[in-house]
């Protein structure tokens, strides 16, 4: 079962009338031969004269200040497109993380305080919890940014290899959330950083390894039909190509979840989401559109991989 050429123009109609610049930018790139600087500039719109993001980038909470969590969302696609080490939008992400914004207790907070003034989903509320709540995530995967784009010997690259020792420690020993697909993923990419930055001398990276697939499996179970069931963890999340470090002994399961995307899109060709608000229902509308898009090239992107588009 694939997609067809006819599936795609009906998608990429939709693209072009619902997705924000930026998504639309990313759709060009993957799909069109756009350029990794066109995403680049649509990602700039986003960030604050502090080197943050906020504005809604991370669609589900719409608080223009900059925050840890809108902040990861940017330096992901910064990395997903490759972006220089010392890219203007990459050099204001680090001087936000360099300046101490946010950062309570060792961790980049999850949710801030002011959060609570906007529209935002309920997991986005700020509470005197939310450091416990939040563990690791994002700290592990902005502490991966810091390593690969960052300069050695700086004060926050210092700081960056402390926080990847702690870090790592704390994974390897199974003091994380290892049942959260949020917290195992940022210690998927703080991972990945290391390997690009050639860092990953700052912990047993055999015993993380093993870690992290032992995890991963666990994670996106062995039934598909719980993949239908809400927001779950499925094999899309980490097994994103058949050169995945995951793949092995899984599979199968992609290829079950491939069809089930191309049999699950709805009437305009694209997937709805799994998850609402539950409240201010005129804004989340919109970011419902927002996040479609990043579906659209998310689902995209995996069923390429894995040989399910036409041509």
């Amino acid at each position: 079962m694939k997609l067809i050429q006819s599936d795609l123009e009906s998608i990429r109609r939709w693209m072009y009338r619902n997705a924000r610049p930026l998504d639309l930018a990313r759709w060009q790139y993957y799909f069109e031969g756009g350029s990794a600087e066109a995403v680049l500039q649509a990602l700039a719109a986003y960030q604050n004269g502090d080197g943050g993001f906020g504005h809604a980038l991370e669609a589900d909470c719409w608080n223009p200040e900059s925050a840890p969590m809108q902040t990861w969302t940017a330096s992901c696609i910064l990395r997903e497109v490759g972006a220089p080490k010392g890219h203007p939008v990459a050099q204001g992400i680090l001087r936000y993380l360099g300046s101490g914004a946010h950062f309570v207790d060792g961790l980049w907070q999850g949710a801030i305080p002011s959060n609570n003034d906007f529209p935002h989903a309920p997991w986005w509320t700020f509470t005197e919890r939310s450091g416990e709540d939040w563990g690791y995530n994002p700290t592990a995967s902005l502490t991966g940014f810091i390593l690969q784009y960052d300069e050695p010997g700086s004060a926050l690259y210092q700081k960056g290899e402390a926080l990847a020792k702690h870090a790592a420690v704390d994974f390897i020993a199974g003091r994380t959330k290892l049942d959260d697909m949020h917290e195992v993923t940022v210690f998927w990419e703080l991972l990945a950083c290391c390997k690009a930055a050639d860092r990953t001398d700052l912990f047993d990276e055999k015993a993380y390894e093993g870690r992290l697939k032992s995890a991963v499996r666990v994670l996106i179970g062995n039934d598909p039909s719980d993949w239908t069931q809400g927001y779950v963890c499925t094999p899309s999340r980490f097994i994103r190509s058949p050169q995945s470090p995951f793949y092995p002994g899984s599979e199968g399961l992609p290829e079950q979840e491939c069809d089930l995307l191309i049999q699950n899109r709805n009437a305009h060709g694209v997937w709805n989401l799994t998850w609402t608000w539950g409240a201010h229902e005129r804004e989340f509308a919109i970011s419902e559109n927002w996040w479609k898009a990043n579906l659209v090239i998310q689902n995209l992107l995996f069923l390429r991989a894995f040989g399910r588009i036409e041509g």
